[in-house]
């Protein structure tokens, strides 16, 4: 049926299919998967839509539509666009947690912890509160159902960040339906938790700062400076908080620091003003680090949704042993879910799921060297398993998520509107040129001479 959206001025088509919350119980109980079309407006219009798969998990499709119809504007005049809310997110049988997601602090593991086990509680008394069956591999199974509901015969999936596991899940249950498919920042299915490249990424950080003549001069020993200062772990600190503007004082804990950091190498933006936010902590002052990392922010609309992001993790990551962890980021990330998702409720994983056939249709896959959460190994590694069907391009010093970048999305744009596939795998990636890793920030200083 017509709709609007706030970011949307034309109108829009809205629906929603039901679905059974225990695909094998089809005659129990039922939940509304809602999405948003954004038709297109050609008389010539082709029948391949596209579906914009989120990230998270936890995020809301709808919610990014704009970014989505920012980022595939082009393809967008002869194709529709589809935004589907995921079971868990957004319309769709929201599991969100409002305790932890507006949460206006600072907070360490076990405040968040407390939260959480009362979200958990909530959640349970929800009509659709079994969370056993809000895993990928049933999610998957809606999209499908969506794509029958409207008619369309194969589409082409574009996923960001844990959308790409959405997206090689969809492709393994439902190949026949996929006509090309785009993976931006490869989450795979047999990875365990966010966390395992975090130093790495950070010790990019360290390592590129010492080959740069200003930033060694102004910020040397990254890396011995940053084991002190966790080392000295923990302190009570007083900062401004970045979004009120009031008084804000806590404990900076190791884990916390740890986390903080974590969020801030996200973006090139802000893996630029590590250096000097590790420094200025130092010293005392944790305002830059706390600013930088968020942690304060109101949720956009990008946010998480997150009942639905520990019933995925706590499902997929922990239906086998995690592996030990090898450095205090993985430490650090492995308690935290171990402690959240001891009580969750976990869905039934098939062994299938942590498996990658042979693509039948192109797969572009994207990723960025610096990127701490999805890095170019992952996209490497599932390229190989998806075969002769599947093209890699990388970024060596971009962060997560590419299609932002340069003339990705010209790439992308030409891989999914390639009349053949032979067209589509054949395109040309050369305009991706290397970008500079991000210059470390410095503040800006008043020169002596210059004049009052």
């Amino acid at each position: 049926m017509p709709c609007r959206l706030p970011d949307f001025p034309q109108e829009l088509r809205c629906g929603k299919v039901e679905r059974p919350l225990n695909p094998d119980d089809v005659t129990g109980k039922k939940i509304d998967i809602q999405y948003v079309i954004l038709p297109s407006q050609d008389k010539n219009k082709l029948q391949d839509a596209i579906f914009l798969l989120a990230g998270g998990p936890g995020q809301s499709a709808i919610n990014v539509a704009s970014f989505g119809q920012a980022i595939l504007s082009r393809l967008n005049k002869r194709r529709d666009i589809v935004f589907v809310d995921q079971r868990g997110t957004g319309r769709s049988a929201s599991l969100a947690c409002p305790e932890v997601e507006n949460a206006a602090d600072v907070e360490n593991e076990d405040q968040i912890l407390k939260k959480t086990e009362t979200c958990l509680a909530r959640l349970k008394k929800l009509p659709y509160g079994d969370l056993r069956f809000f895993s990928t591999s049933i999610a998957v199974q809606d999209l499908e159902a969506v794509r029958k509901q409207q008619g369309y015969d194969k589409i082409n999936l574009v996923g960001a960040s844990y959308g790409t596991r959405v997206g090689l899940e969809y492709m393994r249950q439902f190949p026949q339906s996929v006509k090309r498919v785009v993976l931006d920042g490869v989450v795979p299915p047999d990875m365990s938790l966010p966390s395992g490249d975090v130093q790495a990424a950070l010790d990019g950080v360290f390592a590129d700062c010492a080959k740069q003549t200003s930033c060694n001069a102004s910020y040397p020993d990254m890396a011995i400076r940053w084991q002190q200062l966790l080392a000295s772990m923990p302190k009570q600190i007083s900062v401004t908080h970045p979004r009120l503007g009031t008084p804000l004082k806590f404990e900076m804990q190791r884990d916390l620091l740890l986390s903080l950091v974590h969020k801030t190498l996200y973006t090139s933006t802000t893996t630029g003003a590590l250096p000097y936010a590790i420094t200025q902590a130092e010293h005392g002052d944790f305002q830059a680090l706390i600013t930088l990392s968020g942690a304060t922010n109101l949720p956009g609309p990008g946010a998480i949704n997150y009942g639905m992001h520990f019933s995925v993790w706590c499902s997929e990551a922990f239906s086998r042993p995690l592996p030990p962890a090898k450095d205090e980021f993985e430490k650090m990330m492995n308690h935290m879910y171990e402690q959240t998702c001891k009580n969750w409720p976990r869905a039934t994983i098939p062994p299938e799921f942590f498996t990658i056939p042979p693509a039948q249709s192109p797969v572009l896959l994207l990723s960025g060297g610096i990127d701490p959460v999805t890095p170019i190994r992952h996209g490497a590694a599932v390229a190989k398993a998806l075969g002769t069907n599947a093209i890699h391009v990388t970024l060596n010093n971009a962060g997560h998520g590419l299609m932002a970048q340069g003339c990705v999305r010209d790439v992308v744009y030409r891989f999914l509107s390639g009349k053949q596939d032979s067209d589509a795998l054949k395109i040309d990636s050369s305009c991706v040129r290397p970008i500079p890793r991000p210059l470390a920030w410095k503040p800006l200083q008043e020169s002596k001479d210059q004049q009052p």
